[in-house]
């Protein structure tokens, strides 16, 4: 099967949230696919972060791009509902934040959104084997979720490499996304080992530079050298 093409997702958990909209509006001129959203409940994961009206507000500034929002809280399905409502594109959660995977992926769908599943670094992917027909996107974490600025976990190479059969051999056009400490010095071996999609948060937001006012274009520009070089 063909391999959809690349996106690149900046999180604006590392963002200026004082101006959080023309940062936003900023990525995206500069080459950016999708909005990531970074949402922790201090429950699931020990922060806390964003909510729905975040979404709502970029929606209302004007962002039209694809809006990716990741819930590392638990429970889920309140927190679906509200994000497609606030304008979220995809909602992606993790399996044990669900008592039931499968109701909750068909409610994200049924809202009008792309559903997906996150797997942690040391997580099983067993229940995959039972929903590929109801994901739109799998993310694997490359870094232990709750903080940004983390260093990549090499053993996610070995566990993109298996999902990425697992995506091929299902027929089905699902995205494999990766978020944590993707930089521009590893973008391309990642890639390599089957992602499509690609979360970065300080590597883009924690290069801004005042004597640069092109900063954003300079290292998306970098990031999309990198995976045209990529063997696949």
């Amino acid at each position: 099967m063909a391999r959809l093409t690349d996106f690149i997702s900046p999180s604006i958990l590392s963002a200026d949230f004082a101006s959080l909209g023309q940062e936003v509006d900023n990525v995206i001129k500069s080459g950016a696919d999708v909005v990531h959203f970074d949402v922790m409940d201090n429950h699931y994961v020990p922060n806390l972060t964003i909510g729905p009206l975040v979404c709502d507000a970029l929606r209302k500034h004007g962002v039209t791009a694809e809006i990716d929002v990741h819930l590392m809280c638990t429970p889920v399905d309140q927190l679906i509902n509200d994000f497609a409502k606030a304008g979220a594109s995809y909602i992606t959660f993790h399996p044990d934040a669900s008592t039931h995977v499968d109701r909750s992926l068909q409610l994200t769908r049924e809202l009008g959104c792309k559903s997906g599943l996150v797997f942690n670094p040391a997580a099983p992917l067993d229940v995959l084997e039972y929903v590929m027909d109801k994901v739109d996107l799998i993310m694997l974490m490359s870094v232990n979720p709750g903080f940004g600025g983390q260093s990549f976990i090499p053993s996610t190479l070995t566990k993109l490499k298996q999902v990425r059969k697992m995506i091929d051999d299902s027929g089905f056009d699902i995205r494999l996304e990766v978020d944590g400490g993707v930089k521009a010095n590893n973008i391309k071996e990642i890639k390599e080992a089957g992602a499509d999609m690609f979360v970065a948060g300080s590597a883009i937001f924690g290069a801004k530079n005042d004597n640069d006012p092109e900063h954003y274009n300079t290292i998306i520009n970098e990031f999309r050298s990198e995976l045209a070089k990529a063997s696949v």
